[in-house]
């Protein structure tokens, strides 16, 4: 499709205006992070690296962070267990109730995230009569989390065919020789891409955490929104963020070059 002039002008404006409207800010922030002032005042007054020190010996920092760093690991591996079954079962078999399935399946991650929150609380404490924890925390992200990893399998599934698995079976394979040897090596990178996601995804999370974590469970973005409008507390919330939207892009960043590598790769 070949566009005129005029429209290329056109998205070109439209995508340079959107591109300063989320990166501006990221900027604004990277840079009070090195500012000399505690109120965040623009333009900086002065540029120090006190605040980068004192964030990394911050314990409450430092334990926010591990918390998040278990929360994140645990959901992931929730995810990438229960997404591959769910993944294989729905692509692989034919059964009633297939596509219901399928959109309860993917609808945690399309409802708001306060709605999950207060839903999953409501479950937590009333229904199960569970006190909040790191452990209810885990289990609210990877409702969500499960979303990334069955999108990529399955998207992975329906590009493999079965042709494969069918003639390993035909040769006398079994089911778990079949999914060693022939499936699950097909399904690396999409693993990959999809765990890397649910991670970034569960790493930096607050709606829904804030909803089903105890009152001793405090994760980076939690500890970041109780520190925020503290005294001399700005500059530090301001580097503990660039620090968390660098952790957040590498995940992100590699997930999307796995895609990438293997649709090109693909017949």
């Amino acid at each position: 499709m070949r566009l005129s002039r005029l429209s290329r002008t056109t998205l070109g404006v439209v995508t340079a205006l959107i591109l300063v409207i989320v990166y501006v800010p990221l900027f604004v922030v990277l840079v009070n992070s090195f500012s000399t002032s505690t109120s965040l005042t623009w333009p900086p007054p002065g540029f120090t690296l006190e605040w980068w020190q004192k964030a990394f010996q911050s314990a409450g920092a430092m334990e926010a962070v591990l918390t998040s760093v278990q929360i994140a690991i645990i959901a992931t591996l929730v995810s990438l267990a229960l997404g591959t079954l769910i993944s294989l079962a729905l692509q692989r078999f034919d059964f009633f109730g297939r596509d219901a399935i399928s959109l309860l399946v993917i609808l945690p991650i399309a409802l708001p995230g306060i709605i999950t929150g207060i839903a999953l609380n409501n479950f937590f404490r009333t229904i199960m009569g569970v006190p909040l924890s790191i452990w209810t925390v885990v289990i609210a992200h990877a409702t969500f989390c499960i979303v990334t990893v069955f999108n990529n399998v399955i998207a992975r599934l329906r590009r493999m065919g079965t042709s494969l698995e069918e003639a390993s079976a035909d040769l006398g394979a079994g089911v778990w020789t079949t999914f060693r040897l022939v499936t699950f090596p097909q399904l690396r990178s999409a693993l990959l891409a999809g765990g890397l996601l649910a991670f970034a995804l569960s790493f930096d999370e607050i709606i829904v955490t804030t909803f089903t974590a105890g009152s001793g469970v405090t994760t980076l973005p939690i500890f970041i929104l109780n520190n925020m409008f503290r005294p001399n507390q700005a500059p530090i919330v301001s580097v503990i963020a660039v620090v968390l939207v660098l952790v957040s892009i590498i995940p992100i960043y590699l997930a999307q070059r796995l895609s990438s590598d293997t649709e090109q790769k693909a017949p």
